[in-house]
């Protein structure tokens, strides 16, 4: 039984004052025992002469003796009385050669800060040499390697649309629509979605800032920053892209050439951007399950004066590569403005929704704002192979977004209403 006795403790409880010169009392007697035998003295219970002894370096410095280069509790230990006259000494516990004192972390609570502190970083080092160890272990090549947890994401949409990170589809693309509301978070449900699927993302971003994608990916269980340094997500920010675009010479290729050109309806370099970043890799590198191209928004290039009939060219395009001959997926959001003077942006629509396999719709709520219902989410399934009666499938739900998750239920079938 091991005592802890400060000096607060000396003041106020003369009791543990007397435990503490017990204990002290017992260890010195065991460190006089040890000499003893040490010296080839006979011991207590143990007459000379009795095998061998073992030697003092493999024996070590015992719990709660002064190790070397303790001046502090060697004068303690020094002065303690050694076993009175005709008293029976206490038994030597025997240490075998293969045992070590205890760490530091382990010992009584040192009386200095400094020494604390120093048990402190101990424990730290250790705790960092058994990740690191592990890492390793995990991980025994140099290249870094992109995992992340399956957790995260809207499991409720993933219920709906029959489908999870292992079992995702390939070849299919799926558009993306908002209407009187805003759908960005199905552009971070996919976002996260295909990366902890472990596919190849090139995210074409034209509404928010790389920190803004990461932030959000981050409250999903996804490192944006992480997944970027690994070679898993190339990221094409328009924002800071439309302003460098300018300060370059017009000889050097850029994805957003087009707004530098008189006539822009030109989207080849963007294509040809999107092409470079999802071509499959060597044998020596990581091999991802399929690339992803994902658009947030279309209707930005639209704003940017690009045609309806070009923006629909580079989605051809992108799908012939990437669905047809990569066998990957395309996801692209469109805004809705409801607008029917904008022809523009109906044929986009009604282009990209022949096309499409998947649509889903974000609509805001007919009766206006409620805090309780954000929007209405529509899910139509298109399947072109199959005959007209079977082709298409839809379902509507209503959902109201969190700060982590996104519920989803039937019409009217709202807890807040229940």
């Amino acid at each position: 039984m091991f005592v802890f006795c400060s000096a607060r403790g000396r003041a106020s409880s003369p009791v543990w004052v007397a435990d503490a010169a017990r204990a002290s009392s017992s260890v010195g007697h065991a460190a006089g025992a040890r000499q003893a035998v040490l010296s080839g003295g006979p011991g207590p219970g143990r007459e000379s002469g009795q095998g061998k002894e073992e030697e003092t370096g493999l024996l070590g410095p015992r719990w709660g003796e002064a190790p070397a280069g303790d001046p502090q509790v060697r004068s303690h230990t020094s002065q303690r009385p050694g076993p009175p006259a005709g008293s029976a000494s206490p038994r030597v516990r025997r240490v075998r050669p293969g045992s070590r004192r205890p760490p530091d972390w382990l010992r009584p609570a040192p009386r200095s800060g400094v020494a604390h502190a120093r048990s402190f970083r101990a424990v730290l080092w250790h705790g960092f040499c058994s990740s690191a160890s592990a890492v390793s272990a995990a991980a025994p090549s140099s290249r870094l390697v992109c995992s992340f947890p399956l957790l995260g994401m809207f499991p409720e949409l993933n219920n709906l649309l029959n489908t999870t990170p292992d079992q995702a589809e390939q070849g299919k693309l799926t558009l993306l629509c908002d209407a009187k509301t805003d759908g960005s978070f199905l552009v971070h449900h996919f976002l996260s979605f295909y990366l902890k699927a472990n596919c190849k993302v090139c995210f074409v971003a034209l509404i928010q800032s790389f920190s803004h994608y990461n932030i959000v990916g981050q409250k999903l269980g996804v490192s944006l920053t992480t997944a970027r340094e690994c070679g898993q997500l190339v990221f094409l920010e328009g924002l800071k892209s439309a302003v460098d675009v300018f300060f370059r010479p017009q000889e050097e290729p850029h994805p957003l050439q087009f707004l530098r050109e008189a006539n822009s309806g030109n989207l080849q370099p963007l294509y040809e951007f999107v092409q470079e970043a999802l071509k499959p890799v060597d044998s020596g590198e990581a091999a991802w399950r399929c690339p992803v191209l994902l658009v947030d928004d279309l209707s930005v290039l639209l704003s940017l004066g690009v045609g309806a009939v070009a923006v629909l060219d580079f989605i051809h395009y992108c799908r012939a590569t990437v669905c047809r001959e990569w066998k990957g997926n395309v996801v692209a959001l469109v805004h809705d403005s409801g607008d029917a003077e904008d022809e523009e942006n109906d044929i986009l629509l009604n282009g990209l929704g022949h096309q499409s396999h998947l649509i889903l719709r974000a609509e805001g709520l007919a009766t206006g704002f409620c805090k309780d219902v954000h929007g209405q989410l529509r899910i139509l399934w298109r399947r072109p192979s199959e005959p007209t009666a079977q082709r298409d499938r839809s379902l509507t739900y209503q959902y109201k977004i969190q700060d982590k998750n996104v519920s989803f239920f039937a019409k009217g079938m709202s807890p807040a209403v229940l």
